[in-house]
């Protein structure tokens, strides 16, 4: 394998020059960064991170660290792709975990990506009230929330606005005459549920229909089991509601199947409207209503 050294006698520089190729390539001139990378490539020299990390002045390790609650979700594997398409066009890589949605794990990986030396962390915080990332801000290190909030730090956050997509998901649900609406959520802890959940509970209010707590089920927003058993409870409940709000994508695709078995129509027996824009509601017949979340251009911005 090739030396630093060999690549700067390579390209007649010296080994000075070939690390500010690599550390802060905006900073030389452009004809001599080229004829450095070109050496590079052509010696097919590979740099070692952990030595670049140790050189440089500025501490820049190249490496962005991303945690997500679960990579099988297509919503989250969609902000996955829109982060990496970006990171490795800055010539960044990313290093990947899912929390499942368990603090351990979240506080597991955040230590794990600050002995690394990540230049910075992404995430969608597992608590909004999350002692753990908020110390974790304090102490410097770079956060940028992605799809939920914290609320008592001012953060870096790409979000939607949760609440006017509840809103407007529950409204047009009414627009088409429905009074009796069940909504399928999650805990109050994950700061986008919550935001969707006021935007039910406004919309409701707004069109003076009562607020029925019966018709309000908190699950699991990592898996479609919970959807499907509450979407069932609903459904053989003496008074069912006529249309639902599923909160994210994979309640939806729970609410569906419950929906299929109990062998119900959408939208002639119950309506449905879910949340993230999903490839797949466009193949149902008729096409599935959903409030969109552009995944992609949340992870590259």
């Amino acid at each position: 394998m090739p030396t630093l050294k060999e690549v700067a006698k390579y390209a007649k520089v010296s080994i000075t020059t070939v690390s500010r190729v690599m550390n802060e390539a905006d900073k030389v001139n452009p004809e001599t960064r080229e004829r450095v990378q070109r050496a590079m490539r052509e010696l097919d020299y590979q740099p070692n991170r952990v030595a670049q990390r140790l050189r440089t002045s500025k501490g820049y390790s190249k490496l962005l660290g991303l945690i997500i609650p679960d990579i099988q979700n297509q919503f989250y594997s969609s902000i996955v792709r829109g982060v990496e398409d970006v990171a490795y066009g800055k010539d960044y890589a990313v290093i990947l975990c899912n929390s499942d949605e368990n603090p351990n794990k979240e506080r597991f990986y955040l230590d794990v990506l600050q002995s690394e030396s990540v230049d910075g962390i992404i995430l969608p915080p597992i608590h909004q009230y999350s002692k753990v990332v908020e110390g974790l801000i304090e102490s410097g290190v770079p956060v940028v929330c992605v799809d939920r909030k914290l609320v008592r730090e001012a953060v870096d956050t790409v979000v939607i606005n949760n609440e006017k997509g509840g809103y407007l998901a529950v409204k047009h649900i009414i627009d088409f005459g429905h009074k009796r609406i069940a909504i399928l959520t999650s805990s109050s802890q994950f700061s986008s549920f919550e935001e969707r959940l006021t935007g039910y509970k406004n919309a409701l209010n707004d069109h003076n229909i009562e607020i029925d707590n019966e018709l309000i089920k908190e699950g699991d927003p990592r898996s479609t089991e919970s959807a499907y058993m509450f979407t069932k409870e609903l459904l053989r409940h003496d008074n069912p509601p006529t249309a639902i709000f599923a909160t994210n994508n994979l309640m939806t695709l729970g609410a569906l199947e419950a929906i299929h078995e109990e062998q119900l129509n959408v939208p002639d027996d119950i309506s449905i409207v879910g949340f993230d824009d999903m490839p797949w509601a466009r193949a149902i017949s008729p096409p599935l209503t959903v409030i969109k979340q552009p995944g992609y251009e949340m992870g590259r911005r």
